[in-house]
């Protein structure tokens, strides 16, 4: 209790001091301040960028942990696909994935007003959006009932809506696949095709010139089908990379912690549905497949940056309080005379300046948060590229003030010294 008293003592003293030279210490806590709010700032912002990254990642391959599969005859064959997709079917369903989807790239030839484009198309399950982070810019991802409409549904990239004139998503503007115009159409060419629906516009990145789309695995495969109906095999689609029929790529979405039981069980039942001759390969492609921080890089380079600025800021503090006491001698002296002994003298310096660094630390970590948080330094580090921003992280905001604790206590315990070194006779003749 003794002990308590006497440190709350030394609080109260240690303000009444701030106080009675808050100029100064104003002045000297500048630089404590800007350096703390500095150091918080790019560990949030650090923060923000690793979350930017991993999302630009999963839009590439995949959320934490996506099993990718692939199959393939070893005489050279092609594999049938509807047995693949049954075998597929039957997995997902065995393991009770919820997300998992088909993929599959091909080309299909779109008329614009200004000239028949081909245009690369994604098909995909329903699932596919939310394992790739799709972003949307009008309307929505396709829904579960989107699969059961005749018209095939669209979702193309806002290149693809600029052609078009940009018709707002509730006129339900079409246009024509297959080489074939559709009256009425938004592409604005005559008679004949597949009359396809557009429901929705992903954002086009700035180095995104070309149109491309997503549209549902089902119905392209259903397009294909009604194609090589009517006019033979000519009229099947090709894989737009190699040639010859499309190559399907199956993906599912599931708990990191079963990716590896997962991946050995989805491969053999695969094989046994599949039959001799196939082989079948699972893998994971997403960022985190590797087990250690791919961020980690990163992560060092961000505090690099912010212990040197903190290291910048404790050095200007030091040499300020090293002056402060010389310019306090006097009164160190006159305490010491009326029996101030040389541990309350070494506690209470050193205090005032923790107390003064926490201060400017808290100022520091608030101007941090006002900054971070504003939409204005969103839009600047993000880039369009983050949908899901990080809440300011706590961690930023201790590490913020324990530094600032920290540089108060090691930049007052010089001056601490210096000040438990003066002899009174000497500091009274001062």
């Amino acid at each position: 209790m003794r002990a308590l008293t006497a440190f709350v003592g030394a609080l109260l003293e240690a303000w009444q001091e701030v106080r009675v030279h808050r100029t100064r210490v104003l002045l000297s806590l500048v630089g404590v301040a800007v350096a703390v709010c500095s150091l918080t700032t790019v560990v949030a912002l650090g923060a923000i960028v690793q979350q930017a990254s991993q999302e630009l990642s999963e839009r590439s391959s995949g959320r934490p942990a996506t099993l990718y599969v692939s199959a393939y005859r070893t005489d050279g064959g092609a594999l049938d696909t509807k047995t693949m997709d049954a075998g597929w079917a039957e997995v997902v369903a065995r393991y009770q994935v919820s997300y998992a989807s088909r993929v599959q790239n091909t080309l299909q030839l779109v008329p614009f007003s200004t000239g028949a484009v081909q245009v690369a198309a994604q098909a995909v399950d329903q699932p596919y959006g939310e394992m790739h982070r799709v972003r949307m810019l009008e309307g929505e991802w396709f829904t579960v009932p989107d699969a059961q409409q005749l018209a095939p549904q669209l979702i193309v990239n806002e290149v693809f809506w600029d052609r078009m004139g940009r018709p707002p998503l509730a006129s339900h503007p079409v246009v024509a696949l297959g080489g074939q115009g559709v009256p009425h159409a938004a592409s604005g060419i005559a008679a004949g095709g597949v009359t396809a629906v557009v429901v929705g516009v992903t954002p086009a990145a700035a180095y995104e010139t070309a149109p491309t789309m997503f549209m549902l695995a089902g119905q392209l495969q259903a397009i294909q089908d009604a194609a090589t109906g009517e006019r033979g095999s000519a009229a099947a689609v090709v894989d737009p990379y190699g040639g010859g029929a499309p190559q399907t790529q199956y993906e599912m979405w599931v708990p990191p912690e079963l990716a590896d039981q997962l991946t050995s069980l989805v491969q053999r039942d695969l094989v046994g549905a599949l039959g001799d001759g196939v082989e079948v390969s699972v893998n994971r492609q997403d960022w985190a497949q590797y087990g250690d921080d791919p961020f980690l890089v990163t992560k060092l380079v961000v505090i690099g940056i912010a212990v040197l600025v903190l290291l910048l800021g404790a050095l200007g503090l030091v040499n300020i309080a090293l002056v402060t006491v010389k310019q306090r001698v006097r009164e160190i002296g006159i305490r010491r005379s009326f029996g101030a002994t040389a541990s309350r003298v070494f506690f209470a310096v050193m205090m005032e300046s923790v107390v003064a660094t926490v201060v400017a630390g808290a100022t520091g970590v608030a101007l941090s948060i006002i900054a971070v948080q504003s939409p204005a330094m969103r839009d600047l580090v993000g880039q369009g590229m983050v949908s899901d921003f990080p809440p300011f992280p706590v961690d930023a905001a201790v590490i913020g003030l324990v530094a600032a604790t920290g540089v108060g206590a090691v930049a007052g315990l010089l001056p601490a010294l210096v000040a438990v070194r003066v002899k009174v006779i000497d500091a009274i003749r001062y």
